[in-house]
């Protein structure tokens, strides 16, 4: 067996960095419906900026890894932070709407500069003996700085909104810290391609109306109904479920409940401890402890096949989250739970199958046109955040779970009608 080439010293405080990022992002982003319900802001008003925020992150990755390709990844890395954050910071002292979407249009920004970038630099340093790894401890770094964010942003905003800002803008800083002095630019083969020769690029890779198409469902069926359920998850469970209970059944958990339970819950002002939303709405920490497994379980099958069943499970999540609300509460984490599964099962598939239907050389070309189909479905999502306001004014907030389980469910009949028209694409071998 090969012996695995041992990783540089860039490969770690790249994932050092990625973890701070993720902490900020996701720190800020799960959290923030809830902050504009503190503000006042309407469900409508709340989903425009959602769908901003997701379509500059997801879309400029796009272009990014064009300009790191010229001037670097260190100058555009710090590029990225320099856009981060004044933007964090002016969450602090803007409470206009105006003011919040263009602070948040520009977080998205900075976000989508930074994505490819540090993904890019593990590619750069890593072959064909520890690139399976590498990437693995990469996603896993992912997956912790989107657990912690949210908590330390919820236990934070319970006591000021602007600690939880504060902590996600020093975590943008120490990140600015350790590119500056720790971060060396990785030796690669460049690319030397200008971005009007990018968007002629991903024109080509479009101008494949069967390939495009595809990516246009996905986009709808998929993306559209995955965002609207972080958008959503986590003013659902602050402020249409019992969160004092909720607390409860945290607690109760064996050995380790009591610990867990006082650090995802405040103390409200009648003296009641209650579960934060955001700490448990997203799926990061799932991901962390069963990603492997679920992969295991469906690496042998067809990759479609294997997409459609994590839709169907995603699906199930969400029938299970709305009866949450009229029944116990503790069905929340199963909700989760089965929705984390179908994303394991889905989102990761999905993205190796793009990348094994396109030409070799091409696989970049195919890979940044699905940012695309992510950004489409970003950008539509903040139509559900306004109709979940809808039901939730009527009384029924759960009929949105209802909806995006429908939504799901359509996707899955589309797709597989797709396949058997259109016919599967061809996955290449190497």
């Amino acid at each position: 067996m090969e012996k695995r080439t041992p990783f540089p010293p860039v490969f770690w405080v790249a994932n050092s960095i990625e973890v701070l990022e993720r902490f900020a992002y996701y720190g800020i982003y799960m959290g923030f419906g809830i902050y504009m319900e503190y503000l006042g802001y309407s469900k409508g008003e709340l989903g425009f900026i959602q769908s901003l925020f997701l379509i500059f992150s997801y879309v400029v990755p796009v272009i990014s890894g064009t300009f790191a390709d010229r001037y670097g990844f260190k100058k555009v890395l710090i590029v990225s932070y320099l856009a981060y954050l004044p933007s964090i910071l002016l969450l602090m002292f803007t409470k206009s709407f105006s003011g919040i979407a263009l602070t948040m249009l520009t977080i998205g920004l900075a976000a989508g500069i930074f994505k490819p970038l540090v993904s890019g630099t593990i590619r750069a340093v890593t072959d064909k003996t520890n690139k399976t790894l590498g990437f693995g401890i990469f996603y896993a770094m992912v997956n912790v700085g989107a657990s912690l964010g949210p908590i330390v942003a919820g236990i934070l905003r319970a006591i000021s909104w602007n600690y939880a800002f504060l902590a996600a803008a020093i975590g943008i800083g120490v990140m600015l810290l350790i590119t500056i002095f720790f971060y060396k630019e990785p030796e690669r083969e460049m690319e030397g391609i200008t971005l009007q020769q990018k968007f002629r690029d991903i024109w080509v890779a479009l101008s494949d109306a069967r390939f495009a198409f595809f990516l246009f469902l996905l986009g709808l069926f998929f993306w559209l109904p995955f965002w609207a359920f972080f958008n959503i998850m986590p003013l659902y469970i602050d402020r249409n479920l019992d969160t004092a209970t909720l607390y409860q059944n945290v607690k109760s958990i064996f050995l380790i409940g009591p610990f867990l339970a006082n650090l995802l819950s405040y103390t409200d002002q009648d003296g009641v401890r209650r579960l934060l939303g955001e700490t448990i709405s997203h799926t990061g920490y799932i991901i962390m402890l069963f990603q492997v497994f679920v992969s295991r379980i469906f690496e042998k099958r067809d990759a479609i096949f294997t997409f459609l069943i994590g839709l169907f499970i995603a699906a199930i999540g969400l029938l299970v989250a709305a009866f949450a609300k009229s029944s116990a509460p503790a069905l929340i984490f199963l909700g989760i739970a089965l929705f984390a599964i179908g994303e394991m099962a889905s989102s990761p598939r999905i993205q190796e199958y793009i990348t094994w239907i396109a030409p070799k050389e091409k696989a970049g070309l195919y890979m940044g046109a699905n940012f695309l189909a992510v950004g489409l479905g970003g950008g539509l999502s903040g139509f559900y955040t306004e109709l979940y306001g809808q039901f939730r004014d009527q009384g029924s907030p759960e009929f949105i779970w209802y909806t995006l389980a429908a939504h799901l469910i359509l996707g899955i009949v589309v797709l597989f009608a797709y396949t058997r028209t259109i016919g599967k694409f061809k996955e290449l071998e190497a």
